[in-house]
């Protein structure tokens, strides 16, 4: 975890939450760079009381909105994610007007997100939210990149990061010749289009 380039980022961060405003980090990258473990750390410098972690994921559709559809075969893109109940949610998180917001996260054991199950307190000055399309071009996903303050790009070794995505679907179920499908198929492709949004970021993070 120690690198001039976090060092730096994490100093900056600090500066910017003196001010006791709230403050919406967005993490972004290709799937398998480590988003989640990254933003996990980074709320344990913070502390509980002063960071939560709001996954993007918690905005996959249900199963029960994709099964038998074509967005089953591409779970992960971008038209897979309800994209306007994740921009709501930000909106609130900015606004800072309520006691309590209450966020989804998704279970990877169940393969379903889960709502209401992460409470993000008025009195938290840090909203740190990782996902794949933070910095992508569409109209939609600029609106949501417009309720963040920042946006960090994970920048994880290729080979370093599809062996963790490979490993992470076996350890959820799927056969390892299955696994190294999916991640060269659909994870691929999604990688290649989040890899050509890294220049709208505002840190680049290296990983791995």
């Amino acid at each position: 975890m120690d690198s001039p380039e976090i060092r730096q980022a994490l100093d900056a961060l600090r500066h910017r939450l003196d001010g006791g405003r709230r403050t919406l980090l967005g993490i972004a990258g290709a799937p398998g760079s480590g988003k989640s473990t990254f933003a996990s750390w980074l709320q344990q410098q913070f502390g509980a009381d002063l960071a939560v972690v709001v996954p993007m994921d918690g905005f996959h559709l249900g199963n029960a909105i994709i099964d038998g559809t074509p967005l089953r075969q591409r779970k992960g893109a971008t038209d897979t994610f309800d994209v306007g109940g994740y921009l709501s949610l930000l909106q609130r998180l900015v606004r800072r007007d309520e006691a309590v917001v209450y966020a989804p996260e998704f279970r990877r054991t169940l393969d379903e997100p889960v709502a209401a199950s992460i409470a993000v307190p008025v009195s938290v000055p840090l909203v740190i939210t990782e996902g794949n399309y933070l910095l992508a071009e569409t109209p939609e996903w600029k609106n949501v990149r417009a309720q963040l303050d920042e946006v960090w790009f994970m920048d994880t070794p290729p080979a370093l990061r599809l062996g963790r995505l490979v490993d992470r679907h076996v350890e959820f179920g799927m056969e390892r010749t299955a696994a190294e499908a999916w991640a060269m198929g659909p994870d691929e492709t999604n990688a290649v289009m989040i890899e050509s949004t890294r220049q709208g970021a505002d840190r680049i993070i290296p990983w791995g």
